[in-house]
This record gives C-alpha cells, sequence and structure tokens, in this order.
C-alpha cells in the first residue's frame, strides 16, 4: 500500500493489498466485475472494471450509479508523501448521504483502514436498508 498527495487529492493506492482489502470492504456485492485500486481523498473508492478503466464512486453509497470516470494511470512515483496523514483515513461520523456535514468540523474523525471497512460496510448496509424501505 502507498500512498500520498497527487495534485489535490490524497491517494491511498492498495496495491498487492487490494483483493483481501476488497473482501474486507464487500466491494463484490455492491460492484460485481471491478475490482479496488484504492482511495481518492478518503471520500471516494477508485475502482477499475474488467476492461482496466477506471472510475471513481463515494464509499457510501456504494451503488454502480455513482460511477464516473477517472483515467488515473500509474501516479506512484509521483505521490508526495505525507507523514503526518500515513495510515489515516477520513471519516464522517454520520456520512454526507445521510444528511452529515461535510466541512473539516465536528462530523470528522480519523480512522484506520480495518475500522473505515466497518464503517463503510455497516453504513452501506443502513443505505440500502433505507433504499428498500422506500
Amino acid at each position: 500500500m502507498i500512498e500520498g498527495w497527487y495534485g489535490g487529492d490524497y491517494l491511498v493506492l492498495f496495491q498487492e493489498d487490494a483483493p483481501a482489502i476488497e473482501k474486507a470492504y464487500d466491494l463484490s456485492s455492491h460492484l460485481p466485475n471491478h475490482r479496488l485500486v484504492g482511495l481518492r481523498s478518503w471520500d471516494d473508492f477508485i475502482v477499475e472494471d474488467e476492461d482496466g478503466n477506471r472510475f471513481t464512486l463515494p464509499t457510501v453509497p456504494l451503488s454502480l450509479q455513482y460511477l464516473r470516470a477517472y483515467p488515473l494511470g500509474d501516479v506512484r512515483q509521483d505521490l508526495v508523501a505525507d507523514e503526518g496523514l500515513r495510515g489515516k483515513i477520513k471519516w464522517y461520523i454520520k456520512p454526507v448521504v445521510f444528511g452529515g456535514d461535510p466541512g473539516l468540523g465536528e462530523n470528522i474523525a480519523w480512522v484506520a483502514l480495518d475500522q473505515h471497512a466497518q464503517l463503510v460496510r455497516f453504513w452501506n448496509r443502513k443505505y440500502q436498508e433505507i433504499r428498500h424501505e422506500s
């Protein structure tokens, strides 16, 4: 796993760890035929389809309808390390899709990758429950 700034985005690229991390996020349940590449500015996953096309989409909700093209090449050498952020993932305590404040205020917590995976799974289940109740 490598991470750092690439322009205005903070990227976390999972590399050889991607298959295990993809399982931790339960990505295949939400995005069949896609593989996990990493995180973009903590809010979005970077995924790749079977043809190698790359996309971003919010970590919550994980839905094909939110896929946006993201033509990211091999930027590993261009990442600018930030030791103050290494190993930390920004998390909205109340996700934005549920009305949480997207600003850098009291709705932000910094979590480790394993906790982030748990939170993403939990809130995506909640999103699906609410969506099916409507």
